[in-house]
């Protein structure tokens, strides 16, 4: 019976190479080398995030029989607390700058640097010095250069007819936000720029020809090619910015602290306040969390706009 099934192609012949037990071994290599990637993601990444939540739903003594279910308690407390408001506010000031100021900056050394002139690799090499040296050596810098006493920005200042004594840069709350902007655009724009700079060079030549023949002069030939070439590469830098922003927590601490009060106290500075410095590592969970929501939001926000783009 089995014969006939066999001859009539009911029923694959048997393997008697091995190949089939071969194939089968290829099936699983991608899950084999996919492995330690989803093991590291989920041990560091996800695990982390789950614990987290986990314990903004709590009270009392984290770890011990103190603990109590909570609920929704610390986030009702968060959404009540006047702190929260300015903080979110600061949050998102922080980030439109970063984004608008790092991507936008970055385009505009990425079309400078794509155009041929003398000690083009010097200047790119150049460019990726703010990216490349570690945060903390780079930013310690400032506080030294923007000391009101002795830094080197007070000469600077003092240059300007307005300015009649040196300004109290990092102290004064209306100073203090703008410089931290600042601060952080020059480290990361160089990232931008280099990610821009490899799609730039990816438009073919052919329609920059074709553009010129029309007549289209470079204005037109920016607005009508080359934008419409980044638009994916600049949603992509926009996404990478946004998070970025909303995670950055070494430059703002190092520099002003979160402060001259709460002024540049962004949502992660305030948790790092709440869980280290008032012990209330249950409340500094549900920020944590509100705050990745918040980015995968806008995340998502940002690939809708780019899909609606595209299609």
């Amino acid at each position: 019976m089995v014969l006939r099934l066999r001859r009539l192609g009911a029923l694959p012949a048997p393997n008697l190479d091995g190949s089939g037990e071969r194939a089968r071994r290829w099936n699983l290599l991608p899950y084999v080398l996919a492995a330690p990637v989803v093991l590291l993601v989920g041990t560091f990444i996800f695990a982390p995030v789950v614990s987290g939540l986990w314990t903004s739903l709590h009270r009392g003594g984290l770890g011990t029989p103190l603990a109590s279910w909570a609920g929704l308690d610390n986030y009702g407390r968060l959404v009540s607390d006047p702190i929260t408001g300015n903080t979110f506010l600061v949050t998102t000031l922080y980030a439109v700058a970063v984004v608008t100021l790092a991507v936008g900056t970055g385009l505009a050394t990425a079309l400078a640097l794509n155009r041929r002139f003398r000690l083009r690799a010097v200047a790119r090499t150049l460019l990726t010095v703010p990216w490349v040296i570690p945060e903390i050596a780079a930013v310690l810098l400032f506080p030294w250069i923007l000391n009101p006493s002795f830094g080197v920005a007070n000469v600077f200042a003092r240059l300007l007819p307005w300015v009649t004594e040196s300004p109290t840069w990092l102290i004064d709350p209306a100073l203090a936000f703008p410089l931290v902007v600042l601060i952080t655009t020059w480290k990361v724009f160089p990232f931008f720029t280099l990610v821009i700079l490899a799609a730039l060079q990816t438009v073919p030549s052919d329609l920059y020809e074709a553009a010129r023949v029309d007549g289209a002069g470079t204005y037109r030939a920016f607005r009508h090619i080359t934008l419409p070439w980044l638009v994916p590469t600049l949603a992509l830098s926009g996404i990478l910015a946004t998070i970025y922003a909303f995670k950055q927590f070494t430059l703002i601490w190092l520099i002003t602290g979160g402060g001259p009060g709460i002024a540049t106290q962004t949502l992660v500075v305030r948790t790092y306040n709440t869980a280290f410095r008032y012990f209330d590592v249950q409340y500094a969970d549900a920020m944590g969390t509100l705050g990745l929501l918040a980015t995968l939001v806008i995340t998502v926000a940002f690939l809708y706009v780019l899909r609606r783009f595209e299609s």
